[in-house]
Formats: C-alpha cells, sequence, structure tokens
C-alpha cells in the first residue's frame, strides 16, 4: 500500500484545526491520566473513580441537547473558542490547587463537573463544524484524520504524563495541559470566512426564537429526526452499551499499581498504549478511499473490543497488558471512523450539532456511567473481574444491537448522503 497526505489535510481550515487539536489533546490527555493517578494517590479505594464518572455524565445529560441547539443557532467557531477558553482555565486552577498542597477530591470533582459542561456545548460545535471544512466526499477521510491526531495526542500525552509527574511533579501536567489549549484557539483565529451549507427556511432559528422557547421545539426536531433514522439509532445504542461495560481506563492505575506493581513512568506508557493501536488502525482506514460493509465491520469491531478487555483483565504481565490495550485502541478507532462517518453523512447540516450532543449523551454517558460500574464491581469483587465482566457485556451488546436493528448490520456505506457541505 502506498502512503499519500489524507484529502482532508488538503483543506486549510481543517489543516488548522487538525493541527490545534493535534497539541491540544495531547494536553488534555496528559492531564486526564495524570488525574486518574492523581485520584489513586489521594485514595486506595477504587470506588473512588466512581465520584468522576458522576460529575462527569450529570453536565453531559443536562446540558448536552442545549448545547447542540446552540451549535445549529450560532457561530460554530465562537462557541469553541469560548469551551476552549473555559477548560484551560480549569486546567490552570487544578495546576495551582495541586501546587498549594490544597487540592483535595472535592476539588477534582467539582473542577471536573465544570469542564463537563464546557465540553456538553464543545463537542457538538466541533464535529458539527468538520463537515463545513471538508466537501462531502473527504468526510470518511477527515474523520479518520482527525481520530489519529485524538490518538496521537493520546500516545504523547500519556507517556508524557508519567515522566512528568515523576521528575516535574503532578502539578505540572495541569500546567502543560492549560498551555496546550492556545494550539486550538489559534486555529480557530486563523481560519478563513466558513460558509456553512444552506439550512430550509423553515429550520432556520432565529435569535427571538432561540430565547423565546424555540430551543425546546429544536431540540424536539433533533430528537424526532433520531428516532427516525435506525442506523442513527443503532449505532448510538451500540456506543453507549459497548463504552458502558467496557469502560475501564480509571482503574488503570489500580491495576498499574497493585496488580503490575510498576510506577508512574510504566503507567504513562500503559496509558498511551490503547492509542498506540488506534493510530494505526486510523492510518490504514485514513488510506482507504471507501469502505463496504460499514455497519458489519461496526459491530465487528465492538466485539473485537470486548475480547480485547477481556484479555486486559486476565493478563498479569506488563507486556502482554499492553498488546490488550493496543487492541483495545484499535478495535475502537476502526468503530469511532465508521461511526462518526455514518451518522454525519446521514444527517444534514442544519441538523447536525442537535445529531452530535443527543449522540453525546450515548457516547459520553456510557463510559461515564461505566466508570460508576465499574468502580462499584471493583471495589466489591477485584479490579481484574471488574474489567473482565465488561469485556463480556460488550460482546453479548453487539450482538443484541445486531439482531435488534438489523438495518444498521446490512448498512454498506453507499447509501444514499443527506449531507452537504461547502469547503474552501
Amino acid at each position: 500500500m502506498s502512503f499519500h497526505i489524507p484529502p482532508a489535510l488538503r483543506h486549510r481550515n481543517f489543516r488548522l484545526l487538525w493541527f490545534g487539536l493535534l497539541i491540544s489533546v495531547a494536553g488534555s490527555q496528559m492531564q486526564l491520566w495524570a488525574l486518574f493517578w492523581h485520584i489513586r494517590t489521594l485514595s486506595d479505594q477504587p470506588i473512588a473513580v466512581s465520584g468522576i464518572g458522576v460529575v462527569r455524565f450529570l453536565p453531559i445529560l443536562i446540558f448536552s441537547l442545549i448545547g447542540g441547539v446552540i451549535a445549529d443557532s450560532f457561530n460554530r467557531k465562537n462557541v469553541m473558542f469560548a469551551t476552549q477558553t473555559t477548560m484551560a482555565v480549569i486546567a490552570l486552577l487544578l495546576g495551582l490547587l495541586t501546587l498549594s498542597g490544597a487540592i483535595r477530591l472535592w476539588h477534582i470533582y467539582l473542577l471536573t463537573a465544570i469542564q463537563a459542561v464546557a465540553i456538553a456545548f464543545d463537542l457538538p460545535a466541533r464535529q458539527s463544524l468538520v463537515p463545513n471544512l471538508v466537501p462531502v466526499q473527504d468526510l470518511p477521510s477527515a474523520f479518520s484524520v482527525q481520530s489519529m491526531a485524538f490518538e496521537i495526542g493520546a500516545i504523547a500525552g500519556p507517556a508524557l504524563s508519567g515522566v512528568v509527574i515523576a521528575t516535574l511533579g503532578q502539578h505540572y501536567t495541569y500546567f502543560f495541559n492549560a498551555v496546550s489549549f492556545a494550539a486550538v484557539l489559534a486555529a480557530l483565529l486563523l481560519m478563513s470566512p466558513i460558509q456553512a451549507a444552506a439550512r430550509p427556511a423553515a429550520a432556520a432559528p432565529t435569535a427571538r426564537s432561540v430565547r423565546a422557547g424555540g430551543n425546546l421545539s429544536m431540540i424536539r426536531e433533533g430528537i424526532r429526526f433520531i428516532r427516525h433514522q435506525p442506523v442513527i439509532l443503532g449505532s448510538m445504542i451500540l456506543d453507549f452499551f459497548a463504552t458502558f461495560f467496557s469502560s475501564a481506563n480509571t482503574l488503570l492505575p489500580y491495576i498499574a499499581r497493585d496488580v503490575l506493581h510498576v510506577g508512574p513512568i510504566q503507567y504513562g506508557w500503559l496509558s498511551a498504549a490503547q492509542a498506540i493501536g488506534a493510530v494505526s488502525a486510523s492510518l490504514i482506514i485514513s488510506q482507504l478511499n471507501q469502505l463496504r460493509r460499514q455497519g458489519l465491520l461496526l459491530l465487528l469491531a465492538v466485539a473485537s473490543f470486548g475480547l480485547a478487555t477481556i484479555l486486559f483483565g486476565v493478563s498479569r504481565h506488563f507486556p502482554l497488558t499492553m498488546l490488550a490495550l493496543m487492541w483495545v485502541g484499535a478495535s475502537d478507532a476502526v468503530s469511532t471512523v465508521i461511526r462518526n462517518t455514518v451518522r454525519q453523512m446521514q444527517t444534514p447540516d442544519f441538523m447536525r450539532g442537535r445529531m452530535v450532543s443527543i449522540n453525546q449523551i450515548f457516547f459520553m454517558g456510557g463510559p461515564q456511567l461505566g466508570e460508576i460500574e465499574a468502580g462499584v464491581v471493583a471495589q466489591a469483587f477485584g479490579t481484574p473481574i471488574a474489567i473482565i465482566t465488561g469485556g463480556m457485556g460488550c460482546i453479548v451488546a453487539a450482538g443484541a444491537i445486531a439482531l435488534g436493528w438489523p438495518q444498521l448490520r446490512r448498512y454498506n456505506g453507499d447509501e444514499a448522503s443527506l449531507a452537504g457541505a461547502p469547503a474552501d
């Protein structure tokens, strides 16, 4: 296979966003995995990670649908600028509290909750902005290389987090993340004007309608759209249950310290392992012009995700755990690229923000509720059992969705598209 520049990176606005995210994600991933290690430092009880799941899930549940309306009603670049700035401030506060020695678990929970509110508005704006930056035919490439940006950042960030914690101190992981947000903010400022796809006159919101109860009608419109799109709805439900059962990332510090008996540097590499596998898979997908039988491939990728999770829970050796986590990441990358492509291709531009916001409840609610479940099961039966049973649940969920949503199983990828977006 000869490698070439992915088509999506030939578009200047998307290229700016991609490079900005590449840097910012590295900082965010550094903070995320350092935060898990920090919780394990403050408490040796696995139930402590359940608190993170709670404080992340509730803001997503409450604000996601509103975030979708905002993304469909206002300038998506401006929404992203506000949310990215908010998250930078939160990272700075975490660093200052840690440096002062005053930080407690409740500080972490509170600031994580505020960050989750920002994410509830950020993700719909960011995901629905991408189809405005590239033409329809380059959307699979765009989501593939965007996934690569996240996974490359997810290799560098966690790997560096272990080194930074061991050499400079926990607080520096938060400070570095605060600075990394400048890359996305600069990209947004440097973008040329973006022309969104034309929306039907009846669907165009006015400022007055958004203020005077229009939000609710727009939310209902988004929910009705999803209900009548079985391929999109099936993929969302699959996403929720797969991530609910196989969400064990917050337990990784407990595996590192209490099962594998390794320190922060090795923990950093374990944290990066999923991203290493994901980058490899995303790079291969980015070179493909077209994916066929996308629905079946999605279901197989989720089942593979579950199998890899079981191996992760069974392993008692550092190299095998690394390999298992790389397999987890590769399976998740294939699933992510297909899910994003299917949903964006089957959603008109004026509805994308609301579609992403509804999807956000599923794909972010699943992991956060899964972290609660994993913490409770780990507290009662042990960390490995929590991970192994989660992998089994993921496989069962994939089989159930395949039977319950045959439209998803039969989806090929060349069906009529509802997407339409000009590019620079």
